[in-house]
């Protein structure tokens, strides 16, 4: 269910949305709604990825186990070169 939001904007910022919405041939509360939705999807992304790394390290500082630069390197040339392999330990 869709619900109402009100947002403050400056005079600048909601003549630039007018234009910019009459160029693209859609609404400002689209644009609007289109970008937070996008800045929201781009964020929450981030954010996963980020708690990803986080629980990487400290598995790492756990174990102590790491992969080596050789390996790494191994299967990154491989990758560019258009091989794609199964990571190996």
């Amino acid at each position: 269910m869709a619900t109402t939001q009100g947002i403050k904007l400056e005079e600048n910022t909601r003549q630039r949305l007018k234009v910019l919405a009459e160029k693209k041939k859609h609404s400002p509360h689209w644009l609007m709604r289109t970008a937070i939705e996008d800045y929201l999807e781009r964020e929450e992304k981030y954010e996963k990825e980020k708690a990803e790394d986080m629980a990487r390290w400290d598995h790492y500082l756990l174990t102590g186990k790491a992969i080596s630069h050789n390996k790494v390197e191994a299967w990154l040339k491989d990758l560019s070169q258009g091989k794609p392999r199964k990571w190996q330990k």
